[in-house]
């Protein structure tokens, strides 16, 4: 097939495909007792796009409803590591409020793709068929074997998904030494150039409950052993606390990059002073520079003039790599510092992911991109959220995070995550799916 007419049929299935996606309700609540069949229903279809072009995918449910996938593709030289390019199906609550279209339509208007799961991320599990589709149309050879893989469940910590196939189906990634998926490739304007981001490094994830207990009473006659109060009291002083900049590799690559094509010259410590100057990239790069905590539940009391006994808080920790620990001994410091009666009791801690910032898959990222993008420079960065590449390390596997999207210098593509009125530029569909298919090939 022309050059020309198998680029156009790749594009043309990868809008299809991920029209079709966004059509099925995946959506995701952490409750199993919610979560319906979304995500084996996408996983079906997948597989049957893929049985059409003549694969033979490993498809499994991990529990009722929810699947997963993988496909391996052998390359030219198998004894080289292979590569996974991996992708979630589930999605995240979507209440249509808001919306300027319907979040499971999958509408087309004014050059964007509208729809939950658009941008996160059910538009790279459609390229990632299609470009599966295209080597097997056009007889392609990749330069190492590929595996492309489709996960349930990464919206609620992956435990259905990418770690149920590390735990019970490791041999599905036999060989795999390097992984490619979510979050970065989006392109932001730094100087004459544009950035494309690459996340070589994952904060951490932790989760802590406060525990305030008083004198519980009647509301007529205040106390001050109060729980409500001395909960605020710690709250106030954790959301505020201001943990100190930690370099790390991926921000001191990051600063590297940027200096460059600024030409302003930029260190870790001083990024947070010229965050104007990165654009859409400076809310992600100052959420990457320190350890943070965010309260995001309370919950106290029964009936309004009824002083409680006891009122808690949860907070969502994001933490460095090297800080393991510190985060830990500092907020317990914050919280005993805000006054007694406040417990905190540590839960859930997902260790940091760092992954070399310079090497070979970054290199062939690089040249994947500058056939559509002379001006695109890999800018490596710390993705202060975490992704499934953090339950795929557990079989030795280093991951990236690269979907590679080209926008206008305005379009904040992560900040559409998880959004009202998620979306995705057309023309950026199908350069993602092209430079997609260039580095898979190629890696």
């Amino acid at each position: 097939m022309p050059v020309a007419e198998s680029t156009r049929l790749l594009e043309e299935e990868t809008l299809r495909f991920a029209r079709a996606l966004i059509r099925i309700d995946s959506v995701n609540t952490g409750d199993p007792a919610t979560i319906g069949d979304g995500e084996s229903r996408a996983i079906a279809l997948i597989a049957g796009w893929l049985e059409e072009a003549g694969y033979t995918p490993l498809t499994e449910e991990s529990a009722p409803g929810r699947a997963n996938l993988v496909l391996r593709v052998t390359g030219a030289d198998p004894t080289r590591g292979a590569l996974v390019a991996h992708a979630h199906v589930d999605v995240v609550p979507a209440d249509p409020t808001g919306w300027a279209h319907p979040p499971f339509a999958a509408e087309i208007a004014d050059g964007y793709l509208y729809g939950r799961g658009a941008l996160d991320m059910k538009n790279h599990a459609a390229a990632l068929v299609a470009v599966a589709r295209a080597w097997a149309r056009d007889g392609i050879v990749p330069n190492r074997d590929i595996v492309f893989a489709f996960f349930s469940d990464e919206e609620a910590g992956g435990v259905y998904g990418a770690r149920w196939v590390t735990e019970h189906r490791p041999e599905w990634l036999r060989g795999v030494t390097e992984a490619v998926s979510e979050v970065g490739g989006f392109s932001v304007p730094l100087g004459e150039k544009r950035g494309y981001l690459v996340a070589t490094s994952e904060k951490g994830v932790g989760a802590a409950t406060l525990t305030a207990r008083g004198r519980a009473g009647h509301g007529s006659r205040p106390s001050h052993s109060n729980a409500v109060t001395r909960l605020a009291r710690a709250v106030v002083a954790v959301g505020e606390h201001e943990f100190p900049i930690v370099s790390t590799s991926a921000m001191e690559e990051f600063a590297l990059r940027a200096s460059e094509l600024l030409g302003v010259e930029l260190t870790v410590e001083t990024l947070e002073d010229h965050l104007d100057l990165l654009g859409i990239a400076g809310p992600l790069v100052a959420a990457g520079l320190r350890d943070t905590v965010s309260p995001t539940m309370l919950a106290a009391g029964s009936k309004t003039n009824v002083i409680p006994g006891e009122a808690t808080a949860q907070l969502d920790t994001r933490i460095l790599p090297g800080t393991e620990g510190d985060l830990e001994r500092a907020v317990e410091a914050v919280v005993a510092a805000s006054g007694p009666g406040v417990e905190i009791e540590w839960s859930r801690t997902i260790t940091p992911l760092e992954s070399p910032a310079r090497g070979p898959l970054l290199d062939a990222i690089q040249e994947a991109l500058l056939d559509d993008d002379p001006d695109g420079v890999v800018v490596p960065y710390l993705m202060p959220a975490s992704t499934d590449n953090k339950h795929l390390r557990a079989l030795g596997i280093t991951g990236y995070g690269f979907v590679p999207l080209r926008t206008a210098g305005d379009f904040d593509a992560f900040g559409l995550f998880h959004a009202v009125d998620e979306r995705i530029p057309l023309d950026a569909l199908a350069f993602s799916v092209r430079v997609t298919e260039r580095l898979l090939r190629r890696a």
